[in-house]
């Protein structure tokens, strides 16, 4: 881990130069690398830049190559910072609503207060770790936003809010043993940012995915986003006013923009496999809007505790993935491996919802061979343990002629 001695080094014109020469960083050759570098600069500058040539390298897949190759992280504030996409998505919420400084408070390494400051927002990005809050300002500089983006080294709790018009309050969700599920032992504790977030006009709270509904403020809007399928966040907003706010839960997916809303259905019917099935996005099973899913599709649940939807005609849909469905039998290994390998299926891609069969380890054992691939679905009908093998549907299918 880099000290700020070490940071402010990197800083330099001789850090410069040195992070300049690992451009091309290779991973295995970082040894070879390292000992022919200490023959010009000193160890400890030689190992923050090769600390910061590796951080660089996965931020690509969050902020972007372009982005990740001027940019500075630590290692916790890289795991914990938010996506570059979803926090521009964030962004423009809070400027559709009006806002014109918001308050990013528990800032880390700046990729949400980036965001709001390039959607042309003035941002007091405010975090109580020293080394931090010189990551954000040269992450500001680098990317020249140095005048937007005023940071604060505080404890959140005594920051000074007047002039700001909102907040934004991403605590921190992981502790020394890891993930923190409890949201009151996030730090600072749920229930002080919604205290805080009451006090503006427009505010969000993001929060883990998991978070249960019971928690969320009856004044709040809970929305669930993932992005390209995997579900990253829940953000609590407050004072929103987003056209769609008939509704106080909703899941949107990225990079689409694509936004369902709760419209207080009934549980979906439930019944036999039809021709096609339906995997909801990760954000709509977690907002709880699979009933939605099904009414749009005019389709059924499998089973009343398994969120895939069952059809008989194919539909599209930017909230489910369709699948046309080749084959249902009980699960039994034998049988499954003997249709597998009288089918030629070598690759089959295997999900499970309301399975207690591992995938990595069901694989080792159908011993897959052939030039065929399928989907394998382990899962529950009426409540027995079931397989079920499709194909994902491709446009003609997905466009209604399968």
């Amino acid at each position: 881990m880099v000290d700020r001695e070490a940071f402010a080094a990197l800083l330099g014109d001789e850090g410069q130069a040195l992070l300049g020469s690992l451009e091309l960083y290779e991973p295995d050759r970082e040894l070879s690398v390292a000992t022919r570098l200490r023959r010009t600069y000193a160890p400890e500058l030689v190992s923050a830049a090769l600390g910061q040539a590796r951080l660089r390298q996965r931020a690509a897949a969050k902020f972007g190559a372009e982005d990740a190759a001027r940019m500075y992280f630590t290692p916790n504030g890289l795991e914990q910072s938010t996506r570059a996409g979803v926090a521009a998505y964030r962004a423009e919420r809070f400027l559709r609503s009006g806002v014109e400084r918001p308050a990013d408070l528990c800032c880390g390494i700046g990729g949400d207060a980036i965001a709001l400051a390039r959607a042309g927002m003035h941002v007091l990005a405010v975090d109580h770790d020293p080394l931090t809050c010189d990551v954000v300002r040269a992450n500001a500089a680098a990317l020249g936003l140095g005048d937007r983006i005023e940071v604060r080294c505080q404890d959140v709790a005594d920051a000074d809010l007047s002039g700001c018009d909102a907040v934004f309050v991403d605590p921190a969700r992981r502790g020394g043993k890891g993930r923190i599920f409890d949201p009151e032992a996030y730090s600072p504790p749920l229930s002080w940012a919604v205290e805080v977030a009451r006090q503006f006009r427009h505010s969000a709270l993001k929060v883990a995915p998991g978070i249960p509904h019971e928690m969320v403020p009856d004044e709040a809007e809970a929305e669930w986003i993932s992005d390209s399928g995997d579900v990253k966040e829940a953000v609590l907003w407050f004072g929103t006013s987003e056209p769609a706010r008939s509704s106080p839960v909703r899941a949107t997916l990225l990079p689409g923009g694509h936004s369902l809303s709760a419209r207080g259905l009934p549980d979906p019917p439930v019944g036999q496999v039809g021709r096609f099935l339906y995997e909801p996005d990760g954000a709509v099973v977690r907002a709880h809007l699979v009933a939605e899913v099904a009414a749009d599709l005019g389709g059924r649940l499998i089973d009343p505790t398994i969120a895939y939807v069952t059809c008989d005609e194919a539909h599209s849909t930017p909230y489910a993935t369709g699948y046309g469905i080749t084959d249902v039998l009980p699960f039994q290994l034998k049988r499954l491996r003997a249709l597998l390998r009288e089918r030629g299926i070598g690759v089959a891609t295997i999900k499970k919802r309301g399975s207690a069969v591992e995938p990595a380890e069901l694989r080792k054992k159908l011993k897959l061979e052939g030039p065929g691939e399928c989907t394998v679905f382990l899962t529950r009908v009426a409540g027995a343990p079931t397989v079920l093998l499709g194909q994902p549907l491709g446009t003609q299918a997905a466009a209604g002629d399968p």
